[in-house]
């Protein structure tokens, strides 16, 4: 979890080079297939050929913390019968509350868990920003 820019997606990708892990992502906004731009969406490249689930599947505006909720479920027990650990990774905290406080799923009482807070000192926030806000106009430009 944490704000955009402050590497979430990088980490996660480094986390499953060392553990057999599939990154389910948070982002209310990434779920979307037409939001690659707007969104700094991780790249095919970046991804580093680890699983995504929620990322860009979505063509619905309407995908709400309840649907998160349902898909991630399935994603999650299906993760774990292939022996890998998923990663929830993103800055949707709506969404990773509706997983873990769930009283029926029960998912804090049910598994080992480990919460990953990224941040970054405000300067270095601000160019890691300013250089995406530059890229995402860069690709919108040549559109």
């Amino acid at each position: 979890m944490g704000a955009k820019g402050t590497g979430k997606s990088r980490l996660s990708i480094d986390l499953t080079t060392h553990f057999r892990e599939e990154i389910i992502n948070s982002d209310k906004m990434q779920v979307y297939k037409e939001l690659d731009i707007v969104t700094s969406k991780i790249t095919h490249a970046e991804k580093q050929g680890v699983r995504h689930y929620l990322l860009g599947e979505m063509k619905d505006s309407d995908f709400k913390a309840e649907d998160f909720f349902l898909k991630s479920i399935l994603y999650i027990e299906s993760i774990l019968k292939t022996q890998c650990a998923p990663i929830i990774v993103g800055g949707s905290n709506s969404n990773i509350e509706k997983i873990v406080e769930d009283p029926v799923f029960m998912f804090k009482y049910k598994y080992d868990s480990c919460f990953i807070w990224t941040d970054v000192d405000q300067s270095a926030l601000n160019r890691r920003v300013y250089t995406m806000v530059d890229e995402m106009v860069n690709k919108l430009s040549f559109l």
